[in-house]
Formats: structure tokens, C-alpha cells, sequence
């Protein structure tokens, strides 16, 4: 999710780069490396910060499609593509799923389109996560989403980019009145651990971008008012039902770094 224009502007940062960068993609510029740069220099654990929320959007998903008769997706604000994008990991076990991706990042479109020309069972919608409802009624989701049936609503990485002023928990709200029961939604978002690395990412993303809040698990919840939280709850997000060998190395190895604890995962449906 950025909040430039409709073109690609190189000379200044895009959070969907700088988060590509930190994932070690080359869809980024200088600038967006030079960001990225002081997130590796001064806050060392950002990369494992991206990569433990990748990996539990991966796990959801698949757990999503393979647990569920839920074969349509929404992924909102969904950044560059990577490896095991949603609709690789659905319809991997869910040949069938549909998905629609949103973002407004120049880039991300031209990318994400590249790469699902050839998917007769994906969108990319351009418009911005804080007007779902142009989300909803964009010709290429009602085309691709049968809001009649559930759905799952990815919320991965975005909500600590939207501030309080502008009410992401009326987006989640929104969203959790137009999708019918049994529809699922899977959040990430950072975790405040009220320590001097929070404070300093969040210092640097407002700085760059003029957003980025950190939140307690608390307030992750709250976003999440109205559905009933699945278990584990608001976690970590390498605590989140992580891998069988992942739980093995977690539980028996080693703590998480204090850097694995500020981004938080959980899932919770519409009952």
C-alpha cells in the first residue's frame, strides 16, 4: 500500500518496495534500499520481522484452503509479488480458488498483472484499502467474489499502515458486515513491545511515510471486534500454528528474538 500517484515514481520510497527489498526481491530503487538500509543497520531483526509474517500468511492461507470450504480470497494491500503468493499457496491445495489482490502501488500492478495474465482465477484491483466499498463493487471483484458465500479477508502487514484517525477498525468492520457467515479473516500487524526497537521503527516509518503505528495485542484484537478469534489467538507471528519443525526449533531450541515479537498474527472468523 502506498499513497503515490498512478505512476512510478523512483525517486521516492514505496513501503511495497522497501518490504520487497527486506524480502531480498529486486522489484526496488535506491531510494526504497536506502529506507530498507536503515531498517538492517539500526533495527537488525526487520528482515526476520518480514519473513515471520510471510511465513504465517503462507500457513493461513494453505490452512484456509485445506480446512475450509472456503474457495475465494481477498488480499488487501497486497504488495509486491513473492514466492507462495496467496493464489499460488490456495490453489495449490485448492485448484479452484479464486483471488482478488489490492493495492494502489504502481508497481505492484504492473508486476502483479504480469504475473497473473495467464490466471483466469486472479484479479488486481486498484484502489485504496481505506475505501472498501470501491473494493467490493470494482467490476473485476464482482466478476472474480461471490459475496453470498464466505470468503477469507487477508489483512496481512496493512492495518499499521492506515493511523487511528483514519479508522482501520471500521475497514475491518466493513468488511465484516459484507461477507456472510463462516467467512474467515486472517491479520497481521506490528506488535508494539514497548521497547526501544518499537519505538524506533515506528519513528522511522512516520518519518519516511507519514504512517506506520505499532499496536498493542489488545488493540490487534479489538480491529477484530464482532468475529470470534480462533486459537492461538493474537500471537507472535512464528508462534502463529507455526510448522511442525518450526514448533520443534521454537519450543526446544530457542526463544524468539525480541525482533519475532513485534509483528503479530491471528486469524478469526464471522460466525
Amino acid at each position: 500500500m502506498t499513497y503515490s500517484g498512478s505512476s512510478i515514481d523512483p525517486s521516492k520510497p514505496s513501503i511495497a518496495r522497501v518490504y520487497d527489498y527486506l524480502l531480498g526481491g529486486k522489484d526496488n530503487y535506491a531510494v526504497d534500499r536506502e529506507i530498507g538500509d536503515v531498517f538492517k543497520r539500526d533495527l537488525p531483526g526487520s528482515v526476520a520481522i518480514a519473513f515471520a509474517n510471510r511465513a504465517a500468511l503462507t500457513r493461513a492461507v494453505r490452512e484456509i484452503a485445506k480446512t475450509t470450504g472456503i474457495r475465494q480470497f481477498v488480499d488487501l494491500g497486497s504488495g509486491l509479488p513473492t514466492a507462495d503468493n496467496v493464489h499460488q499457496v490456495a490453489q495449490r491445495h485448492a485448484p479452484e480458488s479464486r483471488v482478488v489482490y489490492v493495492d494502489i502501488d504502481p508497481q505492484v500492478l504492473v508486476h502483479g498483472r504480469a504475473l497473473l495474465e495467464d490466471n483466469d482465477r486472479t484479479r488486481v484491483v486498484a484502489v485504496d484499502v481505506r475505501n472498501p466499498e470501491g473494493i467490493r463493487t470494482h467490476p473485476d471483484t464482482v466478476e472474480m467474489i461471490d459475496f453470498d458465500r464466505p470468503v477469507a479477508v487477508i489483512f496481512s502487514a496493512i492495518l499499521h499502515h492506515v493511523n487511528d484517525d483514519e479508522d482501520p477498525a471500521g475497514i475491518v468492520r466493513y468488511w465484516r458486515d459484507h461477507v456472510v457467515s463462516g467467512s474467515y479473516f486472517f491479520m497481521s500487524h506490528f506488535r508494539s513491545g514497548n521497547n526501544p526497537e518499537t519505538v524506533e521503527a515506528e519513528t522511522v516509518l512516520q518519518q519516511t511515510f507519514g504512517r506506520g503505528r505499532w499496536r498493542t495485542d489488545e488493540e490487534i484484537a479489538s480491529l477484530l471486534d464482532g468475529l470470534e478469534i480462533l486459537d492461538p489467538g493474537i500471537v507472535p507471528a512464528s508462534l502463529w500454528r507455526p510448522d511442525e519443525n518450526d514448533a520443534l526449533d521454537i519450543g526446544q531450541k530457542r526463544e524468539l528474538t525480541v525482533w519475532e515479537h513485534l509483528i503479530a498474527a491471528g486469524l478469526a472468523r464471522k460466525a
